[in-house]
Formats: structure tokens, sequence, C-alpha cells
């Protein structure tokens, strides 16, 4: 079918006959009058279906309609008109819905980035009109100790993106006949936890425990002599060496297995009695193991003591969405399902880097959940070894008849909802061995798990018996460095060789070993107070010796050693040897960076940081 010239004047017409510009069919401050307004909604509404009926029943040029190609109609070219028309809500239409009823259905997500954290930008924050259905938060100083901010969430709240339920992959049996069964629970973990297969944990014992730092410390930090006498050889050239670092097993604290049970109530009957696990994949509870399945003996305590860490690591989701799974009071759920689901991701980011979250704090926070042992297992995280550098050279005892290693530990603190402070799980363990050898003067064997750790760390790997080094440290850093210098003290050649520069807060209160390093101490060692005097830190004192910096690491064979916490030590250190770089060997900060980047590359300089 052709179209006639007066069928295209006539579209044409209605063409022209529309507005050019959007017209808003609701009265508002520009209109004259409310009829004015309905009559030309009346007759726009009437032009328009009076088209539409005519085109669909006379198409044109044979066009179908159902097509998605690009008509080809010559219509004459007109100024291109707004796809939507402004409408304005009426006064009654506003007190219906309220200042923020239609913009609260489309709330702002986390991107999972951590941009959610700036000031200001916390989508969870965001002001909202109250809720017929609010969330009735839990009344308990455990959630109140979360700060998390729930403003959107309601009752009427449908998640989406919600974590799934993570499976059970574990089960615990009772044994349906007597089993002779020997738990060392207290003292040692069980046979099966293998940090260092295919040899079992050793029970070092303590021959001296002290305490390196004066009451009113800001830190607390202990001295140990551990007997490896008996320790089994795991092979020819296997040894202990200087800057190396032994692995320990490290117990979750027994009080705080206690009140897990007394939170998950499981009777105290259960505690103790032994069972057989079933793991249907995966290394746990081995921690090195193979990732096969598994049937184990064992007991619920010994699985909760040894196996999965507690308090080290923020929540996930996994371990919220079995939490939720099990909640019992509506509202809880409703909490721990936003924070599994997508509209609550940045209300679960502030969660996760805010302070040290415990499994314990959990359970008190939402009381109504209490998820069977089994299942919380499975999601969380292992237990695993803490490492800790030699502070002694190793071989000086080798052949002695008692051979000693030792080590220095700091105890790591954080806070805690219910004590104000808590202890981390392996400088806890630490302390509370020292303090029964302390109290009980000795008389009392206390064992330490170990196993012989890390012997190709960067220290350990990199230290050489000649050549001029520097040593820097800070803390606990410096720990390692005391075997350097003893080992070096024992070649003639390298007696004024060796330059230490020591971080400290109070030489009074917190400088470890103090006359213990078998020399001199003021010939190769400076130390730096950052509480006292002119209160001054280790990167300013590497500066002030740019010329011997300079002098060791241009030297054949000369290293620069750093050992301690990387956030301001080591971070400072860094931009003090850059300085140092640039200063002497005139470089720009760019080449002065990549200076120090291929002197890492080439082992001359090495860092250890935590």
């Amino acid at each position: 079918m052709t179209a006639t010239e007066d069928e295209y004047q006539e579209i044409r017409a209605a063409q022209s006959s529309l507005p050019e510009q959007p017209t808003s069919v609701f009265p508002d401050s520009n209109s004259s009058s409310d009829e004015e307004s309905s009559i030309l909604a009346k007759n726009l509404a009437k032009d328009t279906n009076r088209l539409l009926k005519r085109t669909l029943t006379n198409p044109i040029l044979e066009i179908d309609f159902t097509s998605t190609g690009r008509s080809t109609i010559p219509l004459k070219s007109r100024p291109r008109r707004a796809s939507t028309h402004k409408v304005d809500v009426s006064k009654a239409v506003h007190n219906l819905l309220g200042d923020s009823s239609a913009t609260n259905l489309v709330k702002a997500e986390c991107c999972g980035g951590g941009c959610c954290r700036l000031s200001g930008s916390n989508p969870s924050t965001a002001p909202s009109s109250p809720s017929p259905y609010p969330v009735i938060l839990p009344d308990n100083p455990a959630f109140r100790a979360l700060n998390l901010q729930l403003s959107p969430l309601s009752m009427q709240t449908v998640f989406r993106g919600t974590f799934d339920l993570p499976t059970n992959i574990i089960t615990l049996d009772q044994l349906q006949e007597e089993f002779e069964y020997s738990s060392t629970v207290k003292v040692h973990p069980p046979k099966f936890v293998t940090p260092h297969p295919p040899y079992e944990v050793f029970p070092a014992k303590i021959h001296h425990a002290r305490c390196l730092t004066q009451p009113g410390a800001e830190k607390r930090t202990y001295h140990f002599d551990l007997d490896v006498t008996d320790y089994p050889e795991e092979g020819p050239g296997v040894d202990f060496v200087v800057g190396g670092a032994i692995g320990v097993c490290a117990p979750n604290d027994h009080d705080l297995v206690e009140q897990l049970f007394d939170v998950l109530e499981i009777p105290t009957a259960m505690r103790d009695q032994v069972v057989t696990l079933h793991t249907q994949t995966g290394r746990w509870p081995t921690i090195w193991g193979e990732e096969k399945e598994r049937r184990l003996t064992t007991t619920r305590r010994e699985l909760l003591t040894w196996t999965v860490d507690v308090q080290s690591y923020a929540p996930k989701k996994n371990l919220l969405r079995v939490l939720a799974e099990y909640a019992t009071d509506e509202y809880e759920k409703k909490i721990l399902m936003y924070l599994c689901s997508r509209q609550g991701q940045a209300a679960f980011c502030e969660l996760r880097t805010g302070p040290y979250i415990t499994l314990l704090q959990l359970l008190h926070a939402f009381p109504s959940s209490k998820p069977p042992l089994e299942h919380l297992m499975s999601v969380l995280q292992p237990l695993m070894p803490r490492f800790y550098s030699l502070s002694s050279d190793p071989h000086t005892t080798r052949y002695a008849q008692r051979r000693l290693i030792e080590i220095a530990v700091t105890v790591h603190e954080a806070d805690d909802w219910k004590s104000g402070t808590r202890t981390g799980v392996g400088s806890g363990f630490f302390e509370r061995m020292a303090e029964q050898y302390i109290q009980n003067k000795g008389d009392a064997v206390f064992h330490i798990p170990m196993f012989r750790g890390l012997m190709q760390n960067p220290l350990a790997r990199e230290f050489q018996p000649d050549g001029p080094m520097i040593l820097i440290g800070a803390g606990v850093g410096i720990a390692p460095f005391r075997g350097f210098v003893q080992r070096r003290l024992q070649n003639a050649n390298c007696a004024n060789k060796v330059w230490v520069i020591q971080g400290i807060r109070d030489s009074l209160l917190d400088e470890l070993y103090a006359g213990e390093w078998g020399t001199d101490e003021k010939k190769v060692k400076t130390i730096v107070e950052s509480r006292v005097g002119t209160g001054r830190y280790v990167q300013e004192e590497v500066r002030n010796q740019a010329d011997l910096v300079w002098f060791v690491i241009n030297s054949l064979d000369g290293r620069v050693f750093v050992c301690g916490s990387s956030k301001g030590m080591g971070e400072g250190v860094e931009e003090a040897l850059v300085d140092v770089a640039m200063k002497k060997g005139k470089l720009r900060r760019e080449e002065a960076k990549k200076f120090w980047e291929n002197k890492g590359k080439s082992f001359q300089y090495i860092t250890e940081t935590w």
C-alpha cells in the first residue's frame, strides 16, 4: 500500500500540533487555572490517540511495526523533545508519601573498595524517615560495642545478594563403645595437629623465664630460655641458625574456651567426651596435612582449644550467615542477614575494619543464636602457629650438656568489649607461662609446644659471618640482632664491622638486653629514645649516620638489616634511607628509591617487618 500526499500532510499536521516543550499535566505555579490545564491535557490525549489509531489501522509504506529496524519515512525534522514530562506532585500526594519515601526506595550500595568508610559517604548512615516496622536492636554491651550503623534497616527490608549458608563439612559422633583415650589438652596439642610434617610438635621445657621490661613500660616483653637438647634430628645440616625463627603452637586460653562452651550451652559432660571427628575435605584440623576426608578421635575441648582461631581475625560473612541461620530472635536474624546482604555491605565493611571482634563478642551480641559447634567450626579460621625470632646465637650451646635457644616475646594487647583489653593468642600464652614459671620459682615444669620453624627467613638466609653491617631495629625487633653480634664476636676480623641502631621509648623502662650483648655496647650500639630527652626516633638517627650508612651499603659484602614493626618504624626507616641516598649519592628521589630496590634484589638491604 502506498501513502498519498494527503496522508503525508495529515501526519505532518498532527506532528506540528504537538507541543514543542514538555507540558505539565498537573497544575503548578505557572498554570493560569485548573480548567486550562485540564483542557490542554484532554486535547493532547485526543490528538495522540487519533494519530495512533489511524497509523495502526492504515500502515503507510507497508512498514512492519513489529520490526526493530529504523523507519525510513521521510518525515519533516523537528526539534528534539524531552523523553519524560515533569510532573509536580500535588500537596495531597506529598502529604501521603512524606519527604523521603520515594527516595528511600533507591539506596546507594557499597562497592567493597572501602570508600563507604569515608566521612559523609556511608549509605548506611543516610537519613531516612522512621519505619513503621523498625528493627529493635539487642540491648547488651557486646552489641553496643560493635557500633553498627543500621539506619536504613527495617523489618520490611527485602535483601538482595545475600550470602549463601555455608555447608557444614564437620560431624561429631559419640563413640558407641568404650575407648581409652589420653588427652593432653591442657599442655600439648593433639598428635593430628602437624604444622611441621612429618615431624610432631616438640614440648620444649622452659629452662628460664623473666621479664625484660620494667614496671611502667608501655609494653611488656619476656625472655625465655627453651631446652631443645632432645629435639629430634631432621636431617643432615638441618639445625637452628642465627636469625632464624621457631614456630609455636599456642592454644586458646582455657577460660576463653569455657566461656564459649557456656554461651553455646554445651553441657559440661559433653565438653571432654571422646568423639569421632569426620571432615569431608580440607587440611583442618591438621594445619598442613593433606587435603582429604578424615576420621579422627578427639574431644570438643581439644578442637576448640588447639584447632580454631576465635579471636585473631575479623568476622567474615560465612560466620555471620551461620549465626543468622540459628538466631531465634527475629530482630537479631534480620540484622545478621542485613550484614550478609548487598544492602548491608557498608555496615559489614565498617564491622571488619573496626576494633578487633572476637567470636565470644558476636555470640554475646546476638544471644539467641546458638549454632551447633560442628557448623561453627566449619567456618572458623584454623589456629595457625606463631613464629618468634631467636634472640641469641643457637650454636653457643650446641655441644653443651643442655642445649638452649633464646627468644623474646612482646605482649600484644587489643581493645576488648568486656575486659577493656585482651592479649593476643601467642603472646598471651607466653605471658601466662612466664607468670606461672616465675610464681613457682622454677620448681614446676612447663613446656612450650614448638617446632624448628623458619630457618630460611630473610634474616637467617642473608646473615654473613664477614663484611660490614648495620643492624636497625626497634622494640622486640632488636632481639635477633643480638644473635648477629654474638656470632660476629667469634670472628676477630669482624670486631669493628658491626653497628647497631636500637630504638626504644625509655632506656630505664624498656631497653631490651641492656648489658647482654657480650661486648662493649658503647662501641657497637646507638640507643635512640623517643619518649625522653630530645625524643628522637630511629629514622632520625639513620639520617644522622648518613656517612656510615653510605659507606656500609657501598662496601664489598656490606649489608643493612631492618627488623621491627612495618607501621611507623619500618616506613620511617625506608624514607630515611632514601634521604641518605639522595644526599650522599646526589640522586633524585625516584633514583634513590630505585637504588635501595636494587640493593634489596642483591641481598644487601634486608628487611623483616610485621
